[in-house]
């Protein structure tokens, strides 16, 4: 698969085969993925928790945000919920602040997974305060970003918005997921 290929099926993933499990080796595999990613002066500040198993991936799901622009859905139904997570913490032992570090990483994290026949969706609606209590996360470590991994259920297609539509996400009444993507020469300036 080409790099082209892995960006274009890099989509947001909300819903899963939950009942397929990631094993905890693929999911060190893609934090492999991001501790070769670019990180700011070279700190490596990132911490990782990942999570397999039914019980502990119970713990994370309620505390997530899942889709803003789809109002009356409160995130995936049980057997399409997430087969695994990755917790992407930032260790504040070694930096105060994580720049853009944790999106670097969580990218690297997903073009894996495709790369891997997985999906996910990257999740920064966290309710942080009770995740940490759930998951007993030392005060040390602030929490940046959740990944939610698993075999894709749904259709995800990308389409181009006209400078000015909307680029608001929606469902269609078959449930197929439609992403507004402003067109690149809408994107490039000629200054």
């Amino acid at each position: 698969m080409t790099l082209n290929e892995l960006v274009e099926r890099n989509r947001s993933y909300r819903r899963f085969y939950e009942d397929e499990p990631v094993k905890p080796e693929t999911l060190r595999e893609l934090v492999g993925l991001a501790r070769l990613s670019a990180s700011a002066a070279n700190l490596q500040p990132l911490r990782y928790l990942l999570s397999w198993e039914p019980k502990k991936n119970g713990l994370i799901f309620p505390h997530l945000g899942w889709a803003a622009y789809l109002e009356d859905w409160p995130g995936p139904a049980a057997g399409e919920r997430p087969a695994a997570y990755i917790v992407i913490l930032g260790d504040t032992s070694v930096a105060k602040t994580f720049g853009c570090d944790h999106g670097i990483a969580a990218q690297s994290i997903l073009l894996g997974a495709v790369e891997r026949g997985l999906g996910g969706c990257m999740l920064a609606s966290i309710q942080r305060s009770r995740l940490r209590e759930a998951l007993r996360i030392p005060a040390r470590y602030e929490i940046l970003l959740v990944i939610a991994l698993g075999r894709p259920r749904e259709e995800v297609v990308i389409e181009d918005v006209e400078d000015g539509g909307s680029i608001e996400y929606y469902r269609d009444g078959k449930g197929v997921h439609h992403v507004p993507k402003r067109r690149l020469d809408d994107l490039i300036l000629s200054l």
